[in-house]
């Protein structure tokens, strides 16, 4: 095993090969992904400080340690072997979890937390601590996870609230004194990124006149995601949401690390494949998921962190999964899954949304509770960091990194839309359109079918009344719109409308009357919107009125220059 043991910069002869050796050593402990998130919270506050070595290792105590190994490298410090990181002696180590041998590090350690402070109850993995009275203890804050032969594993155990430490001091009095009043550093990302809201809604892919509804799910069997509640979640939501007019609403799904990397990334595409090809996206849980909670008109979710996070922004939260039995009664997180309002997955979803956006509030415990130092754990950590290293502070100020805005994730509906179209005295035409091939929408007006020329099933192309694909006019793979566009129109004799969507805002159009027509939405419809509209009305020059729900669109029609 020591053949695997890093040589630089720690090692038995890294003096030999070490350009930087007088650091002091920083260890960061990652369990998994999701606690090496918070982890990468807080490595921001090392920036220019030429005196500190970052290095990272993980225990190997966690059952989800897939996905951590290509976490760590993209983070670019040296990963060191557990066997080896036992054997160092670092000048402080930083936990974003507990677990492993923690206890054998010898050097100082502070241990963050990874999600809205300690809520859920969890068997110690070493002893299975569970008794008929108490039940599992609660994960982070009892005595089986905080102590080692009777003393406390950290040296510092960092909260957010003072409702914690109270707790805390209840349950762990002998840990009590370790605990240090740190604020949220993940919530403080989340408060400063706030003002990028609007770019972040354009990133997802949120046009005018949508809503963006975020569904949440943590880990366990019990969450939204999972099967071994009183009653299967998941496909009863999948079920509904082919109910929500497309252009009223864009979907997106945060899951938690845990369900990523314990089933896998590929099977939760695989499970969740209908979903995405009716344009629902799938967000990065690691480095997308809060701009996503700040883009988010409401979310649909659990007992989970994330969904305490939304509700402490203001944003609507509706519960799917309540998860009692797996959180402790005392915690903040407890009480609010008590408060929230809690979806009816066997009555119509639309209704129930409208419902919570028009309520457009939520329980006042999340804003409260989630921190009594919003704003402030940058300098509150890196004054606790650098005093347990024994180094005075940088002079610069204490900055925690702002998140990233995510790469352009616009939906791609390769299913079966239905439209329904209707066209008013005054010209205006209203459309609703769904992604589902069997689900009838309620509503009047001329129906109509629409294929993407990618669909999952090529027999839909043949019932298409519209028939459309994506690409640049640039795309050296494709040939141009129109031969493109008079090559379908020949091939399936029910198709009216052949449109390539060539952007954001703008399509090409051939009509079977033999008319050639550009699209260019004036204020952000979707161009396939645009295109129904147009079937509905007639092929002319001009500029079309759209309505969707509420929202009036002005679309220019002009022949192709």
């Amino acid at each position: 095993m020591r053949d695997e043991w890093i040589r630089v910069p720690v090692g038995d002869d890294s003096a030999r090969w070490t350009t930087r050796g007088e650091c002091r050593r920083v260890l960061l402990v990652a369990h998994n992904v999701t606690s090496a998130t918070r982890l990468l919270d807080v490595v921001g506050l090392f920036r220019d400080d030429l005196r500190v070595q970052l290095l990272a290792t993980c225990p190997g105590s966690s059952p989800f340690r897939s996905g951590l190994p290509e976490l760590l490298h993209s983070l670019g410090v040296p990963v060191v072997p557990w066997e080896q990181a036992l054997e160092l002696a670092p000048e402080l180590a930083i936990s974003a979890s507990f677990g492993g041998q923690l206890h054998e590090l010898k050097s100082r350690l502070i241990v963050l937390s990874h999600g809205v402070g300690y809520n859920k109850k969890l068997a110690t993995p070493d002893t299975g601590h569970r008794t008929p009275d108490t039940g599992a203890p609660v994960f982070g804050l009892s005595r089986e996870w905080l102590l080692h032969d009777g003393v406390p594993v950290a040296d510092a155990l960092v909260l957010s609230h003072p409702d914690q430490l109270d707790r805390l001091a209840a349950a762990c009095p002998e840990a009590a004194g370790t605990a240090v009043l740190g604020g949220d550093p993940c919530f403080d990302r989340i408060l400063a990124a706030r003002p990028r809201r609007d770019a972040f809604r354009r990133a997802f892919g949120v046009r005018p006149g949508q809503r963006l509804i975020v569904l949440n799910s943590t880990w366990n069997p019990t969450s939204l995601f999972g099967d071994g509640g009183a009653e299967d979640v998941l496909p009863l939501l999948l079920s509904r949401l082919p109910e929500l007019p497309l252009d009223e609403y864009r979907v997106a799904v945060v899951l938690h690390p845990n369900v990523w990397h314990g089933h896998g990334p590929g099977q939760v595409r695989l499970w969740l494949d209908g979903a995405r090809r009716a344009g629902v996206t799938l967000v990065d849980p690691v480095a997308d998921w809060r701009q996503a909670l700040i883009a988010a008109d409401a979310v649909i979710g659990d007992f989970g962190s994330v969904s305490y996070y939304a509700a402490a922004l203001g944003t609507p939260v509706v519960l799917a999964a309540a998860g009692a039995s797996v959180l402790d009664d005392g915690s903040q997180v407890a009480a609010f899954v008590r408060e929230a309002p809690k979806l009816d997955l066997h009555a119509a979803l639309a209704p129930q949304l409208v419902e919570l956006l028009a309520r457009g509030t939520a329980p006042a415990g999340p804003a409260e509770l989630t921190s009594s130092r919003p704003g402030e754990s940058a300098g509150l950590l890196r004054a606790l960091f650098h005093r347990l290293l024994d180094l005075p502070e940088p002079p610069a100020p204490a900055l925690l990194d702002l998140l990233p805005l995510p790469v352009h994730q616009p939906p791609l509906v390769t299913a079966p839309v239905r439209v329904l179209a209707h066209a008013g005295k005054d010209g205006t035409v209203e459309i609703r359109r769904f992604a589902a091939p069997r689900h009838e929408p309620e509503g009047h007006g001329t129906a109509h079918l629409v294929a993407h020329e990618d669909t999952l099933d090529p027999g839909t192309l043949a019932l298409a009344d519209v028939i459309v694909r994506h690409g640049t006019l640039d795309d050296p793979r494709l040939d141009p719109p129109l031969a493109w566009a008079d090559h379908t129109l020949s091939r399936h004799a029910s198709c009216t409308l052949a449109v390539q969507i060539t952007g954001p805002t703008t399509c090409t159009a051939r009509h079977r009357s033999g008319a050639n027509l550009e699209l260019t939405s004036l204020d952000g419809l979707d161009p396939a919107t645009a295109a129904s509209a147009l079937l509905a009305l007639g092929p002319a020059t001009g500029t079309l009125t759209v309505r969707t729900a509420t929202t009036i669109h002005r679309v220019t029609v002009a022949q192709p220059r």
